[in-house]
This record gives C-alpha cells, structure tokens and sequence, in this order.
C-alpha cells in the first residue's frame, strides 16, 4: 500500500487546519492509501488549540514547530526536505491549509497517479473564487511568466510528487524560493487533473497584489537566463521599430521591461541552497498529534 505525505504549512490559522483535517479525514476514507498529515507552524504567534475531531482515516498527524517564520515557500520547501530526510513515503501532497486546495480533489489525484505512478500530478485551476481584479492580475501574471519564460504553470502547491521528483526538488536551490517554478523546472513531464480554487473557510484572503506580483517574480526567476535572453531580443526589436520616434510613451515599455530584469535579478538571490540544506536546523520541536 501506497504511502502518502500530505503536508500543509500553517501561520496563525490553526482553525482552517483543524477543518481542513477533518475533511481531507471524509474524503480518504475510502481510498487504499495509507494517508498521513505533517504540519509545519512557521512560527505562529497564536496558541494552537485542542483538536479534539476524530480522524481515524489518517495514520499520524505531526506538527513540526519552527523557531522562526521564514514564509509560506520556504516553509513548504523545508517540510520537502524533512520528510524527504526523514519520512518513509512514496508521495507527498503539499496542500494550503485554509480551504483554497479542495480535500475533495483528493480521489482525482490519487485516481491519476494509478495511472501514471511515477509521473507528477498537478491541480491545475480552471475555476478560481477570488474578485474580478485579483483574477485579472493572476491572468497578467500567468502570460508575462509565459512570454518572457516560456513556462506554462497553472498550478499551485497542490500537486502529487513521487518520490523520485522530491529527491530533485530538496536538491534544487530554487525550490526555497519558488515551488511551482522548481517543480517546472526538474519534472517537464507532468499530468494534471482540473481544479476548482475553494473558498477560505475562516477570513479574508492573504494573497494581496503585492504577494501576488512576488510570487510571479519568484517563479520567473527560477528561468531568469531564458528570461534575460528574451528581454534583451524584446529590447532590440521594439527600439528598431521606434527609432525616430523615441518620447515618454514610447519608452515606457523599455524602463517596464528593464525594471523586471532588475527585480528578477534580486528576487533570484532567494535561491540559496546552503539556507536550504541547513533549514532543518530551525526546527524547534516536533510535536505528535496522532
């Protein structure tokens, strides 16, 4: 029987967790895979509560405690390694513990890597909950990492990864800064099943446009020499068809594109794989729930 890892980074939203268990519980209840959960609190400042739910469906149910906040990625990224260092598992299924990652999804990927056991399968969106204007950014943010990477990524962190993709990922320096950008880059071959984006199940969404527009520069920097060699051939074309009529607007797209180099460049220095290979060190105690 399969092995499967779910793992959900956590940051002062213990309630959405606990609901989140509770129904990723229902809907595994009757699938043949041996089903269990690592949490890892980057940090929070809020007590975590009493679970007090029966989750008899799930195996184990551990909460690694990190000393310091170090940011959803990067938590992700560190809950990769641990378990790829320490776990006996043939999948992890990284999940966002607010309700956003649908638990009844759960079946399709598990249905999809019967399918193709050794391939990565992601949940690709094809319904997202949010406004009309965040929507509009998420697509902007979509066809720029396309045009100036040549990476077509419509999935999250809600993804199934075999073993073998894992031991890449903990290995890739720019997993700690970018997991859907890693991913791209260490699985080209990938399945995927349609995914609706679920609502929040407690409060307001923390994907602001300024996370929004950091994220989007995390994921471009992962392909940052593809980017700077599509960047410069844009620069020289579009300045060959505006010679002799060089003013204000027409140099807008110029310093844009110039100024995402420049922001690449910097958000690429998050990749640091000595940071990465010594994050388990930030651990502060890991506690069983179950």
């Amino acid at each position: 029987m399969s092995k499967i890892k779910i793992l959900i980074p956590v940051y002062n939203d213990w309630q959405s967790v606990f609901k989140l268990l509770e129904n990723i519980n229902s809907e595994i209840s009757t699938l043949d895979k041996e089903f269990s959960v690592i949490i890892v609190n980057d940090a929070s400042t809020e007590d975590r509560p009493v679970l007090s739910a029966d989750l008899s469906s799930l195996k184990s149910i551990q909460v690694i405690n990190m000393k310091e906040n170090k940011g959803h990625a990067r938590c992700n990224a560190a809950g990769l390694k641990y378990i790829n260092e320490k776990e006996d598992f043939d999948y992890i299924i990284p999940m966002d513990g607010d309700g956003e990652d649908r638990p009844e999804e759960l079946n399709l990927l598990i249905k999809k890597i019967k399918d193709y056991p050794n391939t990565v399968i992601t949940a690709e969106r094809v319904k997202r909950s949010e406004g009309f204007m965040f929507q509009f950014y998420y697509l902007a943010h979509k066809y720029l990492t396309f045009i100036f990477t040549g990476q077509t990524i419509k999935y999250g962190n809600y993804t199934c990864l075999p073993k073998s993709t894992v031991n890449k990922m903990v290995n890739e320096p720019s997993t700690w800064s970018s997991f859907s950008g890693s991913l791209a880059k260490v699985a080209k071959d990938r399945k995927s099943i349609p995914s609706k984006r679920g609502m929040r199940y407690f409060g307001p969404s923390k994907m602001s446009f300024i996370n929004l527009l950091k994220h989007s520069l995390c994921i471009i920097a992962v392909f940052k020499t593809t980017l700077l060699i599509r960047s410069i051939l844009f620069l020289i074309a579009y300045l060959f068809l505006v010679i002799g009529k060089i003013s204000v607007i027409t140099l807008v797209p110029v310093i844009g594109v110039i100024m995402m180099m420049i922001s690449v460049i910097v958000f690429s220095r998050r990749e640091n794989i000595i940071e990465f290979n010594s994050c388990l060190e930030n651990i502060k105690n890991i506690y069983t729930i179950k």
